[in-house]
């Protein structure tokens, strides 16, 4: 699998090795395959521009998605792409008393659950992508996955 990772913010400080390790133990976890996903560290103002241009909404979000392939029989699956602002994060964790890697991690995780599918819009469908999250986080704070400025070994070897 091949993990995409393109940090264009300097707000909150995270290794790539960190980000690949808990997508790809978070997609094992999940039993998803696919070939390529792509997330992205963005600026409130990237984040603004994308959720204006896609969303008709120029008001900076936490996350935005793109979804690709949705049909996992497909030769080569491409998930989709990811777009986080930890600018976001950073506020939300100073207003809340939270840890803005956590809150940065749940975005990720927010995420991929759109990408696999996953709704917000009705609270039927966000009742049950709360619990998801909710599960997800509790797997990766387990697993000392949470995102943090610490480097970690990447004990798999992505395809090249």
């Amino acid at each position: 699998m091949q993990i995409y990772f393109k940090n264009s913010q300097k707000d909150l400080k995270v290794p790539s090795s960190s980000v690949k390790k808990l997508i790809h133990s978070l997609l094992k976890k999940l039993k998803v395959e696919c070939d390529e996903i792509s997330l992205h560290f963005v600026t409130t103002r990237k984040i603004s521009e994308l959720h204006a241009d896609f969303f008709n909404d120029p008001s900076t979000t936490d996350c935005i998605t793109f979804p690709i392939d949705d049909d996992s029989n497909s030769y080569y699956r491409v998930l989709g792409e990811i777009f986080v602002c930890p600018k976001t994060a950073l506020t939300y964790a100073q207003k809340k008393g939270r840890d803005p890697y956590e809150e940065t991690t749940l975005y990720v995780v927010h995420g991929i659950l759109h990408l696999l599918g996953f709704d917000d819009i009705d609270p039927k469908d966000r009742t049950q992508m709360r619990k998801k999250e909710r599960a997800c986080m509790t797997y990766l704070k387990k697993e000392s996955l949470l995102l943090s400025k610490k480097k970690v070994v990447l004990n798999y070897r992505p395809e090249l």
